[in-house]
């Protein structure tokens, strides 16, 4: 059964990914993990464990830095804590991480980041043969090269890829530029993510002259490459051997959590009830377009991509909607959602209500505060109002407008 793979920020995020139907969650500690902005203390780590084992999903933790020899320190405990945890498994780059992990840990499950740029079928043996048990496939590979390294590797040695999110301009993350213009170091968990930024020729002997790369007078984005959206060909990449699909996106919201994995979700089910027979739903791409993104490309899978993959104008995030409120419980008897605040909404303002398995329209015709006085705007973020509903809700149910 083919896996479908959903990131989380933080709590909240790791119980939409498991609401909205992740097979599996994973987030990355406070150190040691890409993601420096976003880490999990050792309790919130116990604590999303807990909570993916008790809905019958799986927890992986990320371990993925690549470590100078005082990052070595604490590792070890650090390591030890984790596995007592109960935690599936931990992605890990680094050899000399892999080793703490099998000195100190040597039942822990191992899954190989994509961050050591695993391209061929003789470096996925070569961890496998060390024990480790699953390949996250570099983003640089076409599908029959998938199918390919799934041909040449034992069957229990299970293949990760990327069907969803953000593309590196570098191969599979191992970026210099941050470090080098702002001193942050992306294979740190400290990306500021240059290759977004607006840039500008300067010959050397006309120094304070920028001259646009392309004609434009407002610079271009030579590396501002589009999101990578897979979801239209969710039968090519189960075919080709793949046996999680990872959705990208720890640093992304609740909602971006709730649209995606739910996506995914919708259309990995149909393949697998209607194999031969499945038509995929374009409403799903469409779904996806409700989310932030800066358009869509399909990366490396069907050949290595050319200028249609790059958007050359613009690094801004198209968003056509906003999420305005998270359901926090819901009065049945009366019809009242407890609604918190995520963004400003008015009375009268028509909503989209998205759940884990449906999604409807309603006008907001009244609404109150946590006092039960009867106000036009909900104004201030993460406040409480409740708004009675024609249509039943649940917890993280959520509510969207357009922008």
């Amino acid at each position: 059964m083919v896996e479908l793979l959903s990131p989380a920020g933080d709590i909240e995020r790791v119980k939409i990914a498991i609401n909205y139907g992740a097979d599996a969650v994973y987030f990355g500690g406070s150190n040691y993990g890409l993601r420096a902005t976003v880490g999990f203390n050792m309790d919130e780590i116990k604590y999303a464990v807990e909570y993916i084992k008790k809905h019958g999903k799986k927890a992986y933790l990320t371990v993925n830095i690549f470590p100078h020899n005082e990052d070595l320190v604490g590792l070890p405990e650090y390591i030890y804590e984790v596995s007592k945890t109960g935690i599936d498994a931990v992605i890990v780059s680094d050899p000399g991480v892999f080793s703490v992990i099998r000195d100190v840990a040597p039942k822990l499950e191992i899954h190989i980041s994509t961050q050591a740029n695993n391209v061929n079928y003789r470096s996925a043996n070569f961890w496998h043969d060390l024990g480790a048990k699953r390949i996250v496939l570099a983003r640089e590979l076409s599908l029959e090269e998938i199918k390919e390294i799934r041909e040449k590797t034992p069957n229990d040695l299970e293949l990760e890829v990327f069907v969803h999110g953000a593309m590196c301009i570098s191969y599979s993350g191992r970026c210099l530029l941050s470090n080098y213009l702002t001193g942050r170091d992306a294979n740190k968990g400290e990306c500021t993510h240059p290759c977004r930024w607006k840039y500008y020729i300067v010959e050397e002997k006309r120094l304070g002259q920028y001259m646009s790369i392309e004609e434009d007078d407002r610079g271009t984005y030579i590396m501002n490459s589009k999101d990578l959206c897979m979801i239209k060909y969710i039968p090519d990449i189960i075919k080709a051997g793949a046996t999680s699909l990872k959705i990208e996106g720890r640093n992304k919201s609740s909602y971006y959590v709730a649209v995606v994995t739910k996506a995914y979700r919708k259309a990995i089910d149909d393949y697998l009830e209607f194999g031969d027979k499945y038509v995929f739903n374009e409403e799903l791409l469409e779904e996806l377009g409700k989310v932030s993104n800066r358009d869509f490309t399909t990366g490396f899978y069907f050949g290595k991509p050319g200028t249609e993959s790059q958007n050359y104008n613009s690094s801004s995030y198209i968003r056509n909607y906003n999420i305005v409120g998270m359901v926090l419980d819901y009065d049945e008897e009366n019809g009242f959602a407890v609604v918190e605040q995520r963004n400003r909404f008015f009375l009268g303002d028509e909503v989209e209500i998205i759940g884990p398995r449906d999604m409807f329209t309603e006008v907001i015709n009244r609404m109150y505060d946590a006092d039960g006085n009867e106000i036009e705007v909900a104004p201030h973020p993460q406040m409480i109002v409740k708004i009675p509903l024609e249509r039943k809700v649940g917890k993280y149910y959520m509510l969207r407008k357009k922008a």
